[in-house]
């Protein structure tokens, strides 16, 4: 049975919450490219392409911060394009202090495998919870 962009979305992101990096690579293309908006002081944003990159993003962001929420709350899906919107409480590791945030996410999925992930979210509270 063939799953749809938004099922292939929903797994990853099951994978994600349950910290299953090896689940979250199983999703990804091998061609695929990360977009995190931010600036440097951020520790996973940057641009990642590649499944070895993409473990690296998975590996920096889950190691970075202790997750309170993530949470999903609607998933729109056109073709091969997914926007997923929803809330986010963090803490950043680093300074003990909170990245609390709405986000926006959007995945081309190709062949039920992630081949583009871009993520929005209110950086400047990030920043201020890495500094």
């Amino acid at each position: 049975m063939t799953r749809s962009p938004i099922e292939t979305t929903q797994a990853v992101f099951e994978r994600f919450g349950a910290g299953d990096i090896p689940g979250i690579l199983e999703n990804l293309d091998p061609a695929i490219v990360i977009n995190f908006y931010g600036p440097s002081i951020i520790p996973y944003a940057a641009n990642y392409s590649g499944l070895q990159e993409a473990q690296k993003f998975f590996e920096t962001v889950l190691s970075s911060v202790d997750i309170h929420q993530f949470e999903p709350e609607q998933f729109f899906g056109d073709g091969d394009m997914v926007a997923v919107t929803g809330h986010l409480n963090l803490t950043a590791r680093s300074t003990g202090k909170t990245i609390d945030s709405d986000f926006a996410h959007i995945i081309t999925v190709q062949g039920e495998k992630w081949l583009r992930f871009r993520d929005f979210m209110n950086t400047a509270v990030a920043v201020e919870a890495f500094s």
